[in-house]
């Protein structure tokens, strides 16, 4: 019997959320409600594909369709929305033996990659996987080029006191001495998520990096996802704000989505440090088991995200494109830049 893969139907999309739910690759942007704002504000079309051997569920692969002039492009995750890893995320593999699992794996794989090429005819295709989807060689044999890329991960499993202990010196430090009366860290809502996004977009924006994540996008994951998933945390002196973190909070991971950048206010304590921190042990007592500070790539900043003793990880960069359209590099640059 070979799988069927298909755009999702009415009763796909209403078991979707549980599927994303019971796979290891699912993440929190898995989620269809993610999903569609995700194609909202990059102004593309979503197409979710689920794999079907029988009745059993085998897999589901969100892509979105970005046209910009003659071009026509796949994303998963879709460009400009800051969204770390998407593409596909597999179901009931686990119980199978591993020759059986490859092949049903790679079936299903080539019947998404069929149905794309089909019915959506990408000039380009972009897909990034987070470092979970360790077989790679169904993109490899579909000629897509894999770029890695890393992040780290903070092991939580310990207990507040065993995860401190693990940090630099200098971490601890401003973690322990920081006076508690002068500084106070809350959980806020939309109004903090504007202050976030704003405090980041000047930051880059003085460093002559693009960010065109807007407030809004995240305002509407924060209202349309589950409560508790999209977390703003802010640091305030004297009911200033000084700095803040956007968290994503799914299953048994949190993730330092963005922000924590540097704050050019002059303060006496170590602002970042202690919103990680007090994230950190927040999660510890939701019983998460780990923190995904998202992203090791930029050596300046592995400076600061290394001192919390973490694990490093791979995640991927897949991508494709026809020949006579130009370097892949250049193509998602343009993609970019349009989007």
């Amino acid at each position: 019997m070979t799988i069927e893969v298909r755009h999702a139907n009415q009763d796909d999309l209403e078991r979707w959320d549980q599927y994303v739910e019971q796979s290891p690759h699912g993440t929190l942007f898995h989620q269809y409600e993610a999903l569609r704002v995700q194609a909202k504000h990059a102004g593309a079309e979503l197409y979710p594909l689920v794999g079907f051997k029988g009745q059993e569920i085998v897999g589901l692969f969100p892509v979105f369709k970005i046209t910009k002039g003659p071009i026509r492009t796949a994303f998963s995750p879709p460009p400009e929305l800051r969204v770390s890893y998407l593409g596909p995320i597999l179901l009931n593999m686990d119980k199978l033996k591993q020759r059986k699992r490859e092949r049903r794996h790679h079936e299903f794989l080539d019947g998404c990659f069929e149905w794309i090429q089909n019915e959506i005819r990408p000039q380009y295709t972009h897909i990034r996987l987070d470092g979970g989807y360790t077989d790679l060689r169904p993109f490899s044999w579909n000629n897509f080029s894999i770029t890695p890329s890393y992040t780290y991960h903070v092991d939580l499993t310990g207990g507040e006191e065993e995860v401190l202990m693990k940090f630099s010196s200098d971490a601890r430090a401003n973690i322990r001495n920081a006076p508690e009366d002068s500084y106070t860290i809350e959980e806020g809502g939309l109004e903090e998520i504007d202050l976030i996004v704003e405090q980041i977009t000047e930051r880059y924006e003085s460093q002559g990096i693009s960010y065109r994540t807007t407030p809004q996008f995240v305002k509407d994951l924060y209202t349309s996802l589950p409560a508790g998933q999209i977390r703003p945390y802010t640091l305030r002196i004297d009911g200033e704000f000084i700095g803040g973190i956007l968290v994503t909070d799914y299953k048994e991971m949190v993730s330092r989505w963005q922000g924590g950048v540097r704050t050019d206010i002059d303060v006496d304590i170590a602002v970042n440090d202690l919103l990680d921190w007090h994230v950190m042990t927040d999660a510890i007592e939701r019983e998460r088991t780990t923190y995904d500070l998202v992203g090791a790539d930029n050596r300046r900043i592995n400076k600061y995200k290394a001192k919390f003793n973490p694990e490093l990880v791979p995640f991927y960069s897949l991508e494709k494109g026809e020949s006579g359209i130009g370097t892949l590099a250049h193509l998602y640059k343009s993609i970019r830049q349009r989007a």
